[in-house]
């Protein structure tokens, strides 16, 4: 049996970043410190914050009065912040810098008088977000039915955007409707698409090219990234199994593979890749790794929390 560690894999730049984010607040405010949802789509991640003393909420009201509330990496909307600010919160944004950028156009487009089509997930918590930046003018599509059937103000004017973490795949099929209606329609800068979900899903893809007949996915159920893996996987009739941790993996699964994939969602720790490793060598297999693109993206901290604190850094 061999086992294909492909790269890149696991932790982006943004998971980093919001991960640093509550590690440095954790050591400048202590605790109790809040979170508004999943700091990222991991219980991993989130277990071992919340073992640390850190309070994971769904809505605003069940924070104190005057307390340190970190927002997901996922972002929020205008309606959350004005609610902070009514509390008297001290906020920490972790909201990735992809997603503020996508926040931004929106306000862009709005100024201009556009209609806006915003291409995602209604569950997820970024989708919340940006549609709470003027939902007056967005609309969501999901499916292609959505796209078939959404009715704008004025056709000339028409802006599709996207939930970053769609690969171009997922959002081409749905923009190419929307483009034969609206035959002006705005296009969303490439940039929009998140690095590490194109990435990911490229190194997936050449996986494929290699005749595995197995991948394992590590990443939690809700993580739209990590799901979308196996999707990509199975797609090429490769049997794909996601899973949140090495205990999680049937011995049926291996029964008969002589080549298996492993990849990581993008805000799935390394750690538990590593695991998945040592579990797979123990059945004999060979470690061999296949890097299909260098990462080296990073994003700055917010300036609140620029200081000579030491922190620990995330395994990325």
């Amino acid at each position: 049996m061999k086992l294909l560690l492909v790269k890149p894999r696991g932790f982006c730049a943004g998971v980093v970043r919001a991960i640093d984010i509550v590690d440095i607040a954790l050591t400048n405010y202590g605790t109790p410190l809040y979170v508004r949802k999943e700091i990222v789509h991991n219980q991993s991640v989130v277990s071992n914050f919340k073992a640390k003393g850190v309070i994971f909420i769904d809505e605003l009201d069940e924070a104190p009065e005057k307390s340190v509330v970190v927002f997901s990496a996922h972002g929020v909307s205008p309606e959350v912040r004005k609610r902070a600010q009514e509390k008297q919160l001290h906020i920490i944004d972790a909201t990735c810098p992809l997603v503020t950028k996508v926040h931004s156009e929106v306000h862009k487009y709005k100024k201009q008088g556009y209609s806006i089509l915003l291409i995602g997930h209604a569950d997820h918590d970024e989708v919340e977000g940006t549609m709470g930046e003027a939902p007056e003018i967005m609309q969501l599509v999901e499916t292609e039915e959505d796209a078939k059937s959404v009715h704008v103000a004025d056709p000339s004017k028409v802006v599709v955007l996207t939930q970053t973490t769609l690969s171009v795949d997922e959002t081409k099929g749905l923009i190419e409707i929307l483009q034969s209606r609206f035959p002006k329609l705005t296009r969303p800068p490439k940039g929009d698409i998140c690095y590490a979900t194109q990435n990911r899903q490229d190194a997936v893809k050449h996986l494929a090219t290699l005749n595995i007949d197995l991948l394992l996915v590590v990443g939690s159920k809700n993580s739209s990234n990590s799901a979308r893996l196996c999707e990509v996987a199975r797609s090429y009739k490769i049997e794909s199994h996601l899973i949140d941790n090495v205990h999680e993996i049937q011995n049926e699964w291996l029964e008969g593979k002589t080549m298996i994939g492993l990849s990581a969602g993008a805000s799935a720790p390394e750690h538990l890749v590593q695991e998945v490793v040592e579990f797979l060598q123990t059945k004999g297999a060979t470690v061999e790794e296949v890097e299909t693109i260098a990462e080296d993206v990073h994003f700055a901290l917010p300036k609140e929390l620029v200081s000579s604190t030491k922190l620990p850094q995330a395994s990325a």
